[in-house]
């Protein structure tokens, strides 16, 4: 094919993009949403709430970001591009000036076809109406107002909700959940969170005026030099989260450029999360066009489990992050532990070059110990700790050079670096290096790494993205990592390493097919009853098919096969599969959409469990956990009651073969079968 027939190919291909992407919107946010919560999964709890992201996209697609009125910070708030992307973005416009039109943003480097589609939904080039007189005066008149309502109990009686003679949950068994959101523009917003979970007690004890967890968040934009200032709770993300960063984080996964991290700085927490933010005041101060301050006040009361000592004197066991007060022994660590935290961070931006600086000191009013056990020996002990991070990222024609190096005074150091380069339009790479000591501290780090803070870690990771053509997409990564001193259950030091590809066939808008292997070594503590723990090497591999296809405008199908092996040691090899089927029903003119699964999983153990998203109501998305044997469900209903006005309903199920019990603990259910019922309501003024 000649060079002006493939260019004239790919705009009338573009130009079909355009002109039909308003009809496949929702379902591909969903998609997006979906493919982030996926490669979550794995690493985080069952009930970690995503809704911060899933509202940020669904207010941009929405209220569609202006590709020629936006900002380096607005287009990460977007979570989609890489910070390559961004980058090469910002250069064109620089180089060539405004988008005339969309079909532009094929000649970006590093923008294919895949990335083009994930936008479209989100992106504009005009200026949406009503807008064009901004101001302070017209923020009631102007403004978006939401309001969420959400229901959900276990329909099974749990052991927990009877009269025991010891421990029990002293609350009811619903699940509460009331948001309000305002938003003007980039110039006002303001978000109230209270929540109520299941088994804690409703409008008493402590809480006689509210639910459990209370949040509140004002912010104000763009006054004079002040480009934001924060009330209430907030998010602090810098660098790469070494030294500073709170909210959610992306790590390794099938986009390899997710492990180089879009840090925002500061906004506003909008999440229902009860541990991740901080409470106070903050501000962003523009010094100059490209130089500004963030200073930040927080005090928070914390949950954590304490032991007293002979001289009266508290010392932490441990800081409890699960936000659950339900039990006698809950509700007396609920806010036991106070913590101050105050600092600022310095930034320099430019259009290839920034660079920061983040200081900060947190206290408490009681003393952290180490604890009898040998892998706690490095672990932090006092009162104060203050931490003093750099970071910075450059780009230099297609190179992409990012990095950042922490330490905590009066204990070691942590570092990464890294690298993303687009090498053709069809091939990009990322190879990253870390190194954290043994004795480096920080309550706020989420930085990329195997442990779930950045101490006593080295490795290499290095990954591919290549698409060989318009129909095919496909990714590698590799990931050596080594840990020098001892960890929970590894009583020696160890190693291991990580490798998944996946290959990914478009062949149109219709039709998907996706295949993924990846494999995990690491070493563990021998199960063998032996009186000197050693260390038996450990191996997991997860192998996945999976076909999305659209019947007509209304029905849309998923199909997926999931297989997961687990050895350890000298043990048999365990073995695990989930075989699902989604349907989805979504006519575009209707009020009223739906989708179900049907699901049949067997695992041999928990260790050879299978995680997959589930679809669930408006910022509920979830992802199951698939452990035992039986067979899974779940059916979703959505309705447009009125214009502004939708409601969602929505039952699951699990059905378990050979159990006589679900569950364990407080949470038993007597009975093979656990279900659960939630209702939403949402209205938008």
């Amino acid at each position: 094919m000649t060079k002006p027939a493939c260019i004239l190919w790919r705009t009338l291909f573009l130009f079909f993009l355009l002109s039909s992407f308003h009809l496949r919107l929702f379902a591909q946010q969903r998609e997006l949403i979906k493919d982030i919560v996926e490669r979550l999964a794995a690493d985080l709890p069952d009930d970690f709430d995503l809704s911060e992201l899933t509202e940020q996209l669904q207010y941009f697609a929405d209220h569609p970001i202006n590709l020629n009125k936006t900002s380096v910070e607005e287009l990460k708030r977007l979570v989609i591009l890489s910070p390559l992307q961004i980058s090469n973005f910002f250069s064109h416009i620089s180089s060539n000036g405004k988008l005339i039109d969309l079909m532009e943003l094929q000649s970006i480097a590093a923008f294919d076809v895949q990335t083009i589609q994930n936008i479209l939904p989100f992106v504009t080039l005009s200026i949406p109406s009503g807008y064009s007189n901004l101001g302070f005066k017209n923020m009631l008149h102007k403004g978006n107002s939401e309001v969420l309502m959400r229901f959900a109990q276990t329909v099974e009686p749990q052991k927990g909700y009877q009269e025991l003679p010891g421990s029990r949950y002293l609350g009811s068994q619903e699940k509460l959940l009331l948001k309000y959101r305002f938003r003007y523009d980039q110039l006002f917003s303001f978000s109230a969170v209270l929540k109520k979970d299941a088994g804690e007690q409703l409008l008493a004890g402590d809480h006689k005026y509210g639910l459990d967890f209370n949040s509140f968040s004002l912010g104000l934009y763009k006054i004079g030099k002040i480009s934001k200032l924060i009330l209430g709770d907030y998010s602090l993300q810098f660098g790469q989260g070494l030294t500073l960063w709170s909210g959610f984080s992306f790590g390794k996964g099938p986009d390899v450029a997710g492990v180089a991290k879009n840090d925002i700085g500061l906004k506003t927490y909008t999440s229902s999360n009860e541990a991740s933010f901080f409470r106070g005041v903050a501000a962003t101060l523009a010094i100059t066009q490209k130089l500004n301050f963030t200073p930040f006040l927080s005090y928070r009361k914390l949950d954590a489990s304490q032991t007293e000592n002979d001289s009266g004197i508290f010392t932490q066991v441990n800081i409890s992050t699960s936000g659950l007060h339900r039990t006698k022994t809950e509700l007396k660590n609920e806010k036991s532990l106070e913590q101050l935290v105050y600092g600022a961070a310095l930034q320099y931006l430019s259009d290839n070059l920034s660079a920061g600086v983040v200081g900060y000191q947190s206290r408490y009013d009681d003393s952290f110990v180490t604890g009898n056990q040998a892998y706690n020996a490095y672990n932090f002990t006092g009162k104060e700790l203050s931490n003093i991070g750099l970071h910075y990222n450059y780009t230099l024609f297609n190179i992409y050079l990012f990095g950042e190096g922490a330490k905590s005074l009066n204990g070691g150091m942590a570092l990464l670096n890294g690298a993303m380069a687009s090498i053709s339009p069809k091939l990009s790479a990322v190879l990253v290096n870390r190194h954290y000591d043994i004795n480096y501290h920080n309550f706020f780090s989420q930085a990329m790494g195997e442990n779930s803070d950045a101490t006593n870690e080295k490795g290499w990771y290095a990954g591919l993205n290549y698409a060989p053509g318009r129909k095919w997409t496909s990714s590698i990564y590799a990931d050596i990592f080594r840990f020098p001193w001892l960890k929970y259950r590894i009583n020696a030091p160890s190693d291991g390493f990580e490798v998944m590809t996946q290959l990914m066939y478009k062949p149109s808008k219709t039709f998907s097919a996706l295949a993924r292997y990846k494999t995990k070594e690491n070493q563990q503590n021998t199960d063998v009853d032996v009186k000197e723990k050693y260390l038996d090497e450990v191996s997991k591999q997860n192998y996945r098919v999976e076909v999305n296809w659209r019947l007509n405008r209304k029905f849309s199908f998923q199909n997926r096969v999931e297989l997961c092996r687990y050895h350890k040691g000298e043990a048999a090899t365990e073995s695990g599969y989930l075989v699902y089927q989604d349907i989805d029903y979504a006519p575009l003119s209707s009020r009223l959409s739906a989708n179900i699964r049907l699901a049949y999983f067997n695992t041999e153990s928990y260790n050879s469990r299978v995680y997959a998203y589930e679809d669930d109501v408006l910022y509920g998305f979830s992802f199951g956990m698939y452990n035992g044997k039986g067979a899974r469900t779940f059916l979703n209903i959505k309705y447009k009651i009125l214009r502004h006005m939708e409601v969602w309903t929505r039952y699951a199920l699990f059905l378990y073969q050979d159990q006589e019990t679900v569950g364990s603990g407080l949470d038993e259910i007597q009975g093979n079968r656990k279900s659960e019922v939630k209702l939403q309501l949402r209205y938008q003024f």
